[in-house]
């Protein structure tokens, strides 16, 4: 079950329409997508960096059709990691917007887009091997997640089944296309036949509702830190009756917040459906029906249709004692094939074989209900983009900042020792710039010491609890 080689079944249907109101058919797409694909050969190697707009989905579709493998870069991606990416995985061609980038044999053109050609030798990748696509954010790092053609079809079949997705949906973006849960919203609905409302206007602007109300969007998705915005942005006040259902992923909404969405969705008759997910697995690996937003709050819910989750021990035996926490571990079609750091990893198999070990420590319940208790390795959410502290931690302390990192879900502390407020200021500059995420989710901090255990080994508890109190 896919979205892409059969997507001209649904031929005049309307697949996106654009910030202006533009209309491009299931058709329209599908042509365009052959059309930028026309001069690749098979199985090679693209970046596609990628907004959401019309072009950006019919490269991404044109890419699937014909079996072209994409690496998924947003355009806000720095100059330097850019650089990085290109030495590392040598593509043999580029689709970016034109002032993007330029160097290169131009081969076609698609609206504010180029193909271009790098003159790279073909670099060899898997049969299996469909997309390369970042673990939800980066910190300068070159590591992506390989996903295979079954992953995206199981993936999509299953969201579109319990969403009960149909060909009168229309979804309006939220999130970036290169981010996987913004992608799994993109794939799922071109598999219905619903729409994609396409636009890069953030919820904090007025022509966002005005295109939502204009083109009755029937649906959008949202991480935490969107959330807390449509909290000031007073939601609740809002009239959108066009809304049928709404959905949250990309990390942990507190229990009180989902409450308050849940009580704020039966008043205006929408559903609101919390899942869970990683890009390892695609996009999503749980939900939580909507009917149950009150009396299982704050819970990620139970297994997608044909995937298997529980919680297991240090060893990945199941653990079977309702409420005793575990290491979530999830089965699936939808489990990646692993990752890729270079281009010599593309001939790689599947390592992960269909299982999952998430990192997350969950609880599940005598009805079979999970609910996330806290994180196994050091990993934080911010706005969504999962950030890894030690590689964040390495790429300021490579950049001249000594420093440790630590903190809490959209909000990462860099610590460091009797530092002035300008060398704090530079820091809070530097990691934001670097990830593309807003400064406001970090905060720079001077200690007098870090503290560390007899071996040498950073007490980050320690840190965390000397700041916290």
């Amino acid at each position: 079950m896919n979205f892409y080689d059969d997507i001209e079944r649904y031929s005049d249907r309307v697949a996106v329409t654009d910030d202006s109101g533009r209309d491009y058919t299931y058709a329209e797409i599908a042509e365009t997508g052959e059309r930028i694909c026309e001069n690749i050969h098979p199985r090679s190697l693209v970046f596609l960096v990628c907004g959401n707009d019309p072009a950006s989905i019919a490269a991404y579709v044109g890419f699937l059709r014909r079996r072209i493998v994409p690496v998924l870069i947003s355009p806000k991606t720095d100059g330097e990691l850019f650089g990085q990416l290109l030495a590392k995985y040598s593509p043999g061609y580029i689709f970016c917007p034109k002032e993007f980038y330029g160097k290169g044999e131009r081969l076609t053109e698609t609206g504010e887009f180029h193909l271009l050609k790098t003159g790279n030798a073909p670099v060899p990748v898997s049969p299996e091997l469909a997309v390369l696509i970042t673990t939800s954010g980066s910190t300068g790092s070159p590591k992506f997640v390989r996903q295979s053609y079954k992953n995206i079809d199981s993936n999509s079949g299953a969201i579109a089944e319990y969403l009960k997705i149909t060909e009168d949906d229309r979804a309006i973006t939220t999130m970036p296309m290169n981010y996987t849960y913004g992608l799994s919203i993109i794939q799922s609905h071109l598999l219905m036949g619903a729409r994609i409302i396409a636009t890069e206007k953030t919820l904090m602007d007025k022509g966002f509702w005005s295109l939502l109300k204009e083109q009755e969007a029937t649906t959008f998705g949202g991480v935490p830190y969107i959330y807390q915005m449509l909290k000031r942005l007073r939601f609740g006040r809002m009239e959108l009756p066009s809304l049928r259902y709404i959905t949250q992923a990309g990390g942990r909404l507190s229990k009180e917040l989902g409450l308050e969405f849940a009580e704020i969705c039966k008043g205006k008759g929408i559903e609101f459906i919390i899942m869970y997910g990683q890009t390892e697995a695609t996009a999503r690996m749980s939900y939580l029906p909507w009917e149950y937003a009150f009396t299982k709050a704050g819970s990620i819910g139970i297994p997608i249709p044909g995937g298997e989750m529980y919680p297991g021990d240090e060893d990945g035996r199941e653990i079977t004692t309702p409420g005793m926490a575990g290491e979530l571990i999830y089965k699936g079609d939808n489990v990646a094939l692993g990752y890729a750091e270079c281009a010599g990893d593309l001939t790689k198999g599947d390592e992960f074989g269909g299982v999952l070990r998430t990192g997350d420590m969950v609880v599940r319940d005598e009805d079979g209900y999970f609910t996330v208790v806290g994180r196994k390795k050091r990993f934080l959410k911010i706005f969504g983009n999962r950030v890894n502290l030690d590689e964040a931690e390495g790429l300021l302390c490579k950049n001249g900042f000594e420093c440790v990192c630590g903190g809490r879900d959209d909000m990462m502390r860099i610590y460091m020792v009797n530092a002035d407020d300008t060398a704090l200021k530079n820091a809070e500059e530097f990691i934001g710039e670097k990830t593309g995420l807003n400064r406001s989710a970090f905060k720079a901090i001077s200690v007098s010491e870090i503290p560390r255990n007899d071996s040498g080994k950073i007490l980050y508890s320690k840190l965390e609890e000397r700041v916290e109190t």
